[in-house]
């Protein structure tokens, strides 16, 4: 998600860009997320991720339409608002302090997130019956969803028309300088370019420390049930809940710390998945699930996104974040064109990995 959404930038903008992918064997965050386009949830203790994140919001509708007149692809992206929902009143007021926390951190524009009583909450969503257990949630304004397999199409179609040439047969095994340049090796050949951006995900360690790069990634499993088909009841993402627009509810997610790039599903989340599920909606006690899975999130220590340049191999990149869905847009618009700049804009410098050196230090 995030290397489609970077050669899609850089494509239309006149870079000649080759992607070189593992193909479908690569573990994949894109295929496996919700697809919210989430902005209430994001820069708690980073404010330029919030501003981040709200700029990508901003920048969807635009950036979906261009993407559907360009391939005919719709992304289904719906941005009506969305909550999370809060459980019990111990759950509510943990919310509101992180809600008002994060409103003292940036300007009041940014979030624009409110928390609403039951009443409120159930006025937005009438086809929804309520557990007992709902007592209010956090709404904000800005937040949607969109199909993340539809967007990765999107933007693979996207990079096709505007010349981006793709290379699934072409997993990267070793990478260096090449002259002024850089030459990746790989199965299929080796490829030289004058600039190179790790976006490999899991993949991104291995080579980013054969570029001077810093990649101090950490694998999340998230896991996610899927129901059958019904009538349309969820008007907007509801935290861990959400509605396709084929009528499955999606049912997420888990977040557990492993030490591999473990991937299977287990019953015992499946089944607190869906008694927080039953909580919330209990008249999904009649409706079956149909499909459950699990992925892996890309984080850094601290959850936010890394970009950054080496300093020992200028020209080479690494790019790596979860909520690679949200971002996309900003990823296209706006971290494309930077990286056709002789240098990253001071803007994103936050987003350095230095700053765990003062985590460490700390």
């Amino acid at each position: 998600m995030v290397g489609a959404a970077i050669a899609y930038g850089l494509g239309k903008r006149g870079a000649r860009v080759v992607v070189l992918d593992e193909g479908d064997t690569a573990v994949r965050a894109a295929r496996v997320n919700l697809g919210l386009v989430w902005l209430q949830s994001k820069g708690d203790g980073m404010p330029d991720y919030g501003r981040w994140s709200r700029r990508s919001v901003d920048l969807w509708p635009a950036f979906d339409a261009e993407l559907r007149e360009l391939t005919g692809v719709a992304t289904e992206l719906e941005q009506n608002g969305g909550v999370t929902l809060c459980l019990g009143e111990e759950e509510l007021e943990e919310r509101a302090r992180t809600i008002r926390r994060m409103h003292n951190q940036v300007e009041p524009w940014v979030y624009e997130t409110e928390m609403i009583d039951r009443r409120h909450l159930q006025s937005l969503m009438p086809k929804a019956r309520l557990g007992r257990d709902v007592v209010g949630a956090s709404w904000c304004p800005h937040d949607g969803i969109s199909n993340p397999l539809r967007t990765l199409q999107a933007m693979h179609a996207g990079m096709k028309r505007v010349g981006v040439a793709y290379r699934p047969d072409a997993p990267v095994r070793s990478i260096g300088r090449d002259g002024a340049g850089f030459a990746a090796q790989t199965p299929a050949g080796t490829f030289r370019a004058a600039k190179v951006v790790v976006a490999a995900g899991h993949g991104i360690p291995a080579l980013a420390a054969q570029l001077g790069l810093q990649a101090p990634i950490r694998p999340e499993r998230g896991q996610l049930l899927v129901t059958e088909r019904m009538e349309r009841i969820l008007p907007f993402p509801a935290g861990g809940l959400r509605q396709t627009a084929d009528g499955t509810i999606m049912i997420g997610s888990t977040r557990e710390k492993v030490s591999s790039l473990d991937t299977r599903t287990t019953t015992a989340s499946a089944i607190t998945l869906a008694k927080r599920a039953l909580r919330i909606l209990p008249d999904l006690v009649d409706i079956r699930i149909v499909r459950s899975w699990a992925g892996l999130r890309v984080l850094a220590p601290d959850g936010f996104p890394v970009y950054q340049e080496s300093e020992s191999h200028p020209g080479a990149y690494a790019t790596f974040c979860h909520s690679g869905n949200t971002l996309a847009a900003v990823h296209a618009e706006e971290l494309a064109p930077a990286l056709l700049e002789p240098r990253l804009p001071d803007r994103l410098a936050v987003f350095h990995p230095r700053r765990f050196e003062t985590m460490q230090a700390a």
